[in-house]
């Protein structure tokens, strides 16, 4: 996910995943092509080129319905709201919050343990504290590592309003 947009007025975070999906359509299509081109052939290379553009083409179409999703999360300080909108093959959906209920936004973590290793993914989270939906919202379903989700959580929370300056109302000195 990258800062896309960075203004006083408007925090735009994206992630688009070019390279994975790029990736998948040339999965698919080299195990559709070798297999349509065994069933050319015909003979005893019926049955294999079909088992091999059904089931490696259809992994691989698996993997890009499941894997390949549109993230976009727009603070917008004059709407006052924060949009999360998420796309895939199988749909859009969009969803709204007063940018008044965000907190903050932190970084959440899980540990897996595999083969005597330990490994800590990370993801960033918005912190709502107030409204309907108070709790945490994740801006993204995966966890990854490296340094990505530490450094949105840091311009989100850089991008936030400051406390109110609190204004002497008293007496004048001069």
């Amino acid at each position: 996910m990258k800062i896309t947009r960075n203004t006083p007025e408007q925090l735009i975070l994206a992630d688009t995943p070019w390279l994975i999906g790029i990736m998948l359509v040339f999965f698919i299509l080299s195990f559709a092509g070798a297999g349509l081109g065994m069933l050319s052939q015909g003979g005893d290379l019926i049955w294999p080129g079909l088992i091999f553009t059904l089931a490696g083409g259809g992994m691989g179409a698996l993997a890009f319905c499941l894997f390949v999703r549109r993230v976009q999360v727009i603070l917008d300080r004059s709407g006052g709201s924060i949009v999360i909108r998420r796309q895939s093959v199988f749909g859009y959906s969009q969803a709204e919050h007063r940018l008044a209920d965000l907190s903050h936004a932190e970084v959440e973590s899980t540990t897996s343990r595999s083969e005597g290793r330990t490994r800590t993914l990370y993801r960033p989270v918005l912190v709502l504290d107030g409204g309907m939906r108070a709790g945490r919202h994740p801006v993204v379903a995966a966890y990854t590592n490296g340094r990505g989700p530490q450094r949105l959580a840091d311009a989100i929370n850089a991008w936030l309003p400051a406390a109110p300056a609190t204004v002497d109302s008293g007496g004048q000195s001069a």
